[in-house]
């Protein structure tokens, strides 16, 4: 069984990887990383930064969890990929991090997060910043 971490180098990904990284040393079960980079922008933008995997790596290990980072392409939907990652390696969960945005926020600009929430083929652990 496999924890799957959807992350951006962001707080809110910051957050997503320490909660997941916990759960998956809780659990015994190993991680998959999902650099999960916004639909349409510059790859650079949002894609980890070369040192930083190695961060990841680091932080995995000191969990005494297997870690996976995963690269997918930035046009696919991320709720698909996420699913399709789930039957791939078996997860049993999915952590995505969360920030604060006001109920007209959420409205407008709708949320990949909220899209996670209802058609995630497991259970969802948000963290929050």
């Amino acid at each position: 069984m496999t924890v799957l971490i959807a992350y951006l180098p962001t707080d809110e990904g910051a957050a997503a990887l320490r909660v997941g990284l916990a759960e998956a040393a809780l659990r015994a079960q190993s991680v998959v990383v999902l650099n999960s980079p916004k639909r349409g922008s510059a790859e650079a933008v949002d894609r980890i930064p070369g040192g930083a995997v190695e961060d990841i790596e680091g932080a995995a290990r000191s969990h005494g969890v297997e870690v996976t980072i995963v690269h997918p392409d930035p046009e696919a939907d991320i709720v698909e990929t996420l699913n399709a990652l789930v039957a791939e390696h078996s997860a049993s969960l999915i952590v995505i991090g969360l920030r604060k945005r006001s109920a007209i926020g959420k409205f407008i600009l709708g949320s990949q997060a909220q899209r996670i929430l209802l058609e995630a083929e497991v259970p969802v652990l948000t963290a929050k910043v």
